[in-house]
């Protein structure tokens, strides 16, 4: 057994026995979200961006905007694509070099949420069908890692997009010095993530570094003012249906912490 490997089990015991007492390691409730810090407009060159605190992990969005074609299958569509970078300055398990298959998920996660919750009206976005589209590009910087990147970052990607400003078009080209406004984006349909782990019986919310690694199944839910829109489960483990439901009843009651600080920006 690596030392790694023996160090999570002796964690994972540590936090088990907590929880069996109704106590978390850091001192919150079960259900219970860390501090939340939301900052917009944190870089100047992006159309788009927003800082967001959960704890101690910090996430930056931000959004550029461009002419691109439009995808074969969808060429009456504008583009949304969101990409995510795990910078290791922000954790000694994250590394250099391409992609992994956390950051993958990570990214897409966060662009389904945006996507079903049609947060964006992409068909309003159509210089000239099946050629000239325009793209919305969310990048996600992990700058401190401290657990739970689902609920920061679609907050982050949400709030860059609903701070965005649109530049002005003129002769099919984009005049990044002038702007028409922002995107029209209500903010009923702003999606909000509620991040689950399950450790032995005892479900929590807004799962620290420590208590992800500890998990034995987790339940990522995406909602807006009346839908469920995504759900990702993560992990071998499993949940009860009613475990499931109540969930999805907490992310509601939850989201409305969460679309105050939207409201704040």
């Amino acid at each position: 057994m690596s030392k790694f490997s023996v160090l999570s089990k002796v964690r994972k015991e540590f936090i088990s026995s907590f929880l069996s007492k109704g106590k978390r390691i850091d001192g919150r409730e079960f259900l219970e979200y860390r501090p939340i810090e939301v900052e917009a407009n944190v870089v100047e060159t992006a159309e788009g961006s927003a800082l967001v605190r959960l704890g101690t992990t910090q996430i930056i969005a931000g959004l550029k905007v461009d002419i691109v074609e439009p995808f074969p299958q969808e060429p009456n569509s504008a583009v949304l694509i969101t990409n995510a970078e795990l910078l290791p300055l922000a954790s000694e398990n994250f590394e250099p070099g391409p992609p992994d298959e956390r950051t993958i998920e990570f990214a897409r996660v966060v662009d389904r949420g945006i996507r079903s919750a049609e947060l964006i009206d992409l068909s309003k976005y159509v210089i000239e069908e099946g050629s000239k589209v325009i793209g919305f590009f969310v990048d996600l910087y992990v700058l401190d890692y401290g657990g739970n990147l689902f609920d920061a970052g679609t907050l982050a990607a949400a709030l860059a997009l609903k701070t965005a400003r649109m530049p002005k078009i003129e002769n099919d080209e984009l005049i990044r010095a002038e702007y028409t406004g922002s995107l029209d984006i209500d903010l009923k349909n702003l999606p909000t993530s509620t991040t689950f782990s399950k450790i032995d019986d005892n479900i929590i919310l807004d799962p620290n570094a420590d208590e992800e690694m500890a998990s034995d199944v987790q339940l990522v839910v995406n909602v807006t003012d009346e839908h469920v829109v995504a759900m990702q489960k993560r992990g071998t483990g499993s949940f009860k249906k009613s475990e499931v439901l109540n969930m999805v009843d907490i992310a509601f009651e939850k989201r409305k912490k969460l679309i105050e600080y939207a409201k704040k920006v």
